[in-house]
């Protein structure tokens, strides 16, 4: 925003404020005519949507202490509202220009008190004083007025505010990469909006995902972002560690033992065969090299499928069952598997 528009522009009849309306006010009033204005409120209402922007303009500027003080101070130089322009007879008619402006600052026509007529820094006589020492004394700053008045360089628009959102999806859509609906909330009072955000493939729980532009329209300058913390809902029979998937393997106890062949599930709903070497414990992990996790679009490469062997004990014993494990109990009575476990517990 040009300090043309502060000159302009009545920011605190724009708000519906008196001049001197505390913070508070100034939030107030921003935040009722932002609900009413808002176009998600006011669909296809081109008048409406620009009157949103002026209020959006007039509050970045009445809520900022030192760019308040700033316009107050333009606003007062230039009598509220005066054009800048070329002053003479090639200037627009009515148009106010410096020579106006420096008049209404000492009372006559361009000139300062005694005579003395302001030129640039670099003219007759060290130190002379140009606009720009005189517009640095008004804003606080030499040699430059606000917002590039003077020569200086232009004050760029502020930004609008980053918002977070959070979304929650399932396991296999956060590998796959997923496009969501989110309803975001207005920090500013008006009514949420719906925002479709894709979510990259192989996104973990807890991440956060930055939407570049997705957040606040700021008055006059780019949209914040949008930051949405993904939530992972746990899938049933794998688990994520990285690139590579956990799984746990039930196993029967003979199977085990004297080792088998057995169907495992994989994360792309197929089978394969994998072999359970003979006296194998519970616990023993099994790795499937390149069944886990695709690492991106663009790369064929995955992590790996590592299932941890569960051996199974039989709920009921009876019967033959019974019989057969007390003869295997029988059989292998000079095994001790806790052995040396009390020592190394006491080292």
């Amino acid at each position: 925003m040009s300090m043309q528009d502060w000159a302009e522009k009545d920011f605190y009849a724009i708000l519906g404020v008196s001049h001197d309306a505390d913070a508070a006010e100034v939030k107030k009033a921003y935040r009722k005519k932002a609900r009413t204005l808002h176009p998600d409120a006011n669909p296809g209402d081109a008048a409406a949507e620009q009157r949103f922007k002026e209020v959006g303009e007039a509050y970045a500027v009445l809520s900022d202490p030192e760019q308040r003080r700033q316009y107050d101070g333009v606003r007062a130089m230039v009598g509220g509202g005066a054009r800048f322009s070329s002053g003479g007879a090639g200037g627009p008619a009515g148009g106010a220009g410096f020579e106006d402006l420096l008049g209404g600052l000492f009372g006559q026509g361009g000139r300062a008190p005694g005579g003395v007529r302001f030129g640039t820094p670099g003219g007759a006589g060290a130190g002379a004083g140009g606009f720009e020492d005189l517009l640095g004394g008004l804003f606080g700053q030499a040699g430059a007025g606000a917002g590039g008045f003077g020569g200086g360089p232009a004050q760029a628009p502020p930004r609008g505010q980053d918002i977070e959102a959070s979304a929650r999806v399932s396991f296999r859509d956060a590998l796959d990469g997923k496009t969501v609906s989110l309803r975001v909330p207005d920090p500013r009072g008006g009514p949420a909006r719906t925002v479709n955000a894709r979510l990259p493939q192989g996104v973990r729980d807890g991440q956060k995902v930055r939407l570049r532009g997705k957040g606040v329209q700021g008055p006059g300058g780019s949209a914040g972002d949008l930051l949405v913390t993904v939530h992972v809902e746990p899938h049933p029979v794998f688990r994520r560690e990285g690139d590579d998937l956990r799984m746990t393997l039930p196993v029967s106890f003979d199977e085990a033992v004297l080792g088998a062949t057995v169907e495992v599930p994989t994360l792309e709903g197929s089978t394969v065969r994998v072999k359970v070497p003979a006296g194998t414990p519970s616990g023993r992990s099994l790795r499937l090299k390149g069944r886990g996790v695709k690492r991106s679009r663009a790369d064929d490469e995955r992590g790996d499928l590592l299932v941890a062997v569960e051996v199974v004990v039989p709920q009921r014993v009876d019967g033959a069952v019974r019989e057969a494990v007390e003869a295997f109990a029988k059989a292998t009575a000079g095994e001790d598997p806790r052995a040396g476990l009390a020592e190394r517990a006491r080292s």
